[in-house]
């Protein structure tokens, strides 16, 4: 469904894009943006299942800007080579490649945004900075959003959906709650029995199909209620 496109950063850089189209005309579009493995098969199965929804779907290469065409699996040196480029990930590079994404998205109207892990603090801040980089998104969900706490104070200028699951190891229930008391108005479920990353299907470790199916249902509404 799906195909590979190169978009320009406000600062020059170029990078890769997939692109998910829907039949017909688009309801609106969306960014996905990825976690710390590229935009593997995962993401792009994301990115293809909200165009099946009618979205016109954009999922920007993030890795570009410190290893192009890299895409990683879940285990052993894929896993290795994604924690070792972690310490180096840049939220304003992030954001930058993000708005190139999502000046691609908005041809299709109203433009919502949602990232996973990692890519879940980027979606939060293209809530709470996008407007300075031209980024206006209609809606903003995060999925287990690690690190997400140290930003929680910043105030998002769209609505924002959360979900985490209650068994991660990974985020604290001191984040949620940063977030919860920070913003109250936001819409923050947590899933009994789901630890980090429990969307992602292709990996058993991690996969809980009951929260993944409920928090993809809630998104979905979530973006039709805002978007189209």
């Amino acid at each position: 469904m799906g195909s590979l496109i190169t978009v320009k950063a406000a600062d020059g850089h170029e990078l890769k894009a997939y692109v998910a189209r829907p039949e017909g005309t688009p309801v609106g579009g969306l960014v996905v943006v990825q976690e710390i493995f590229g935009i593997n098969a995962h993401v792009r199965s994301v990115a293809d299942g909200y165009a099946k929804d009618g979205f016109l779907v954009v999922a920007p290469a993030l890795f570009d800007r410190y290893e192009r065409d890299l895409e990683l699996g879940y285990t052993g040196e894929d896993k290795e080579k994604a924690y070792s480029i972690y310490p180096s990930l840049n939220f304003d590079w992030a954001l930058l490649d993000v708005a190139a994404a999502f000046g691609e998205a908005k041809q299709a109207g109203k433009v919502g945004v949602v990232g996973f892990c990692w890519g879940g603090v980027v979606s939060w801040l293209t809530s709470t900075r996008g407007p300075s980089l031209g980024i206006e998104p209609a809606a903003a969900v995060v999925y287990y959003g690690g690190g997400i706490g140290k930003v929680a104070a910043e105030n998002p200028t769209c609505p924002v959906m959360l979900h985490f699951g209650a068994n991660d190891t990974h985020i604290g229930s001191d984040q949620i709650e940063a977030v919860r008391s920070a913003h109250p108005e936001a819409e923050i479920y947590l899933y009994e029995g789901a630890g980090h990353a429990f969307n992602r299907d292709v990996d058993p470790e991690s996969y809980s199909p009951e929260a993944a199916k409920l928090a993809r249902e809630r998104s979905l509404a979530f973006f039709h209620k805002y978007i189209g």
